[in-house]
């Protein structure tokens, strides 16, 4: 399909979502809790669900961690319509293979003056954000410094020293972007918070936010289901579409899991590996049943599968707040967190 198709396709006769998991690293009950709450929206509908393996993060992409996401999901007793271990219309479903239509997407961007190669490190952007007049923003985005400075991206490379290498930025407007969350509500947020963003470190345009806008519009998702951490990639991904022709899904941020800190889930707060929890023997009804009690959906210590939850399934019962894996959780589990075997892919 060529990228100018894109916009033009009919609207699908279902609604159709995907699982997205990035192969960095092992899927643990975050993940899981996220893809399960996309998984019942799609399916308590009667939709199609396919399963995407976003693997551009080349340094931090880890061998196998692709196969064990699959292998956890099916466990978790997951499934879907299309992906790369059962093909589909819409193949390949590996990001990596797909990167033909990236590149087209970036020219067309290109030709309209709507991207530019930049050289400026992350410790440039960084010195930029702390200026003192700058400060009224709590995240900002880079200012346009390399804008027009290169008539290429050799030039660009030109500027570097050997070992570093542009990047392709896109040109942000002046003005705010904002769209209703299906589950969190209106969402605004000025464009300069954002700038002139990152799309591409790659000559080619094989980068995340414009290989997601792609890939969603060439497989025709109409919903997209991920954590509220995500939230401010969202207003890129709509700049990026509108600037593509390209049709926007429904977006529905869930709040994340985190541990009783606060803060995000890391290696201290216990192992949530799933492929972890497997190898100790936990029943995957178990952990459906926590990631369900967590989305209200569930009595504390109940088993119960995905499919069950199917009638059970409404988005007005998931909490407006982070779940937490605190002492209780573990105890739903009925294993110690700090699980001594490391089986599996590496977290």
């Amino acid at each position: 399909m060529q990228l100018n198709d894109l916009g033009r396709q009919a609207a699908p006769p279902v609604p159709r979502g995907r699982l997205a998991p990035s192969p960095t690293g092992a899927l643990h009950l975050g993940n899981a809790r996220t893809f399960l709450l996309a998984w019942l929206s799609i399916r308590s509908r009667g939709g199609s669900l396919v399963l995407r393996v976003e693997d551009l993060d080349h340094p931090k992409v880890k061998p196998g961690a692709a196969e064990q996401a699959i292998e956890d999901l099916r466990w978790l007793g997951l499934d879907w319509d299309e992906g790369p271990d059962c093909g589909g219309p819409f193949a390949p479903y590996v990001q990596t293979s797909r990167t033909a239509l990236y590149k087209a997407a970036l020219e067309t961007l290109r030709d309209a003056g709507r991207v530019y190669p930049c050289v400026c490190s992350r410790h440039d952007v960084e010195q930029a954000q702390s200026a003192p007049h700058r400060s009224r923003f709590r995240s900002l985005g880079y200012e346009g410094k390399c804008r027009g400075r290169f008539r290429s991206w050799r030039d660009a490379c030109a500027a570097l020293p050997p070992g570093r290498a542009p990047v392709w930025r896109f040109r942000s407007e002046p003005g705010e972007t904002a769209f209703t969350d299906v589950f969190a509500g209106l969402h605004a947020q000025d464009n300069a918070v954002l700038g002139d963003f990152a799309i591409a470190r790659d000559e080619h345009g094989a980068g995340y936010q414009l290989a997601c806008v792609v890939d969603d519009a060439a497989m025709r998702i109409t919903e997209v289901v991920r954590g509220d951490d995500l939230m401010e990639a969202t207003h890129a991904q709509l700049a990026l579409q509108r600037a593509l022709s390209l049709p926007s899904p429904a977006y529905f941020h869930v709040p994340l899991v985190v541990a009783p800190d606060g803060h995000r889930l890391a290696k201290r707060h216990g192992d949530t590996r799933l492929c972890a929890l497997r190898a100790c023997g936990v029943a995957p009804e178990l952990v459906c049943g926590l990631l369900a009690w967590w989305s209200g959906m569930a009595g504390f210590g109940e088993k119960i599968a995905p499919r069950d939850l199917l009638q059970r399934y409404e988005m007005s019962k998931i909490p407006h707040r982070a779940a937490v894996l605190d002492e209780k959780a573990w105890q739903y589990l009925k294993v110690d967190p700090k699980i001594t075997e490391n089986p599996g892919v590496p977290a």
